[in-house]
């Protein structure tokens, strides 16, 4: 979800990044929060539900409020969603870097097309003119 910003960052530098990558980051979010809090995907936290999207779960749904964690939990939580997001913005920044010429590529057939179709960006990647 951030291959976007970070080729923004990568070609015009991190003073001149948009804020196109807004809804990525959010989702982005939401998922690493979702490992850790709902799916159990943590391992220093493992396998419990620490509420849902509304901020319930299923035992606490008639009152419709979170079940009270420590703020130890709840840093805890913080600190694995940004190990997930930092984990893997740094394993995207990777992929870009190693295939830098691929996305020079991408954007000189865009210009140059337009639009560029699956066949075409199948020949970028394969490092074949569109």
């Amino acid at each position: 979800m951030y291959g976007g910003r970070i080729a923004e960052e990568m070609v015009f530098g991190r003073r001149k990044v948009t804020t196109g990558a807004q809804s990525d980051i959010e989702r982005a979010t939401h998922i690493a929060r979702n490992m850790v809090t709902r799916w159990g995907l943590s391992e220093r936290l493992g396998p419990l539900a620490y509420g849902n999207a509304t901020g319930t779960t299923v035992m606490d749904r008639s009152t419709q409020q979170a079940p009270p964690i420590s703020c130890d939990t709840s840093n805890l939580i913080d600190e694995e969603i940004r190990a997930i997001i930092d984990r893997n913005y740094a394993r995207a920044h990777q992929l870009i870097s190693d295939h830098i010429e691929k996305l020079h590529a991408l954007a000189d057939a865009l210009i140059t097309y337009e639009t560029i179709d699956r066949r075409q960006i199948e020949e970028i990647m394969e490092t074949q003119r569109p």
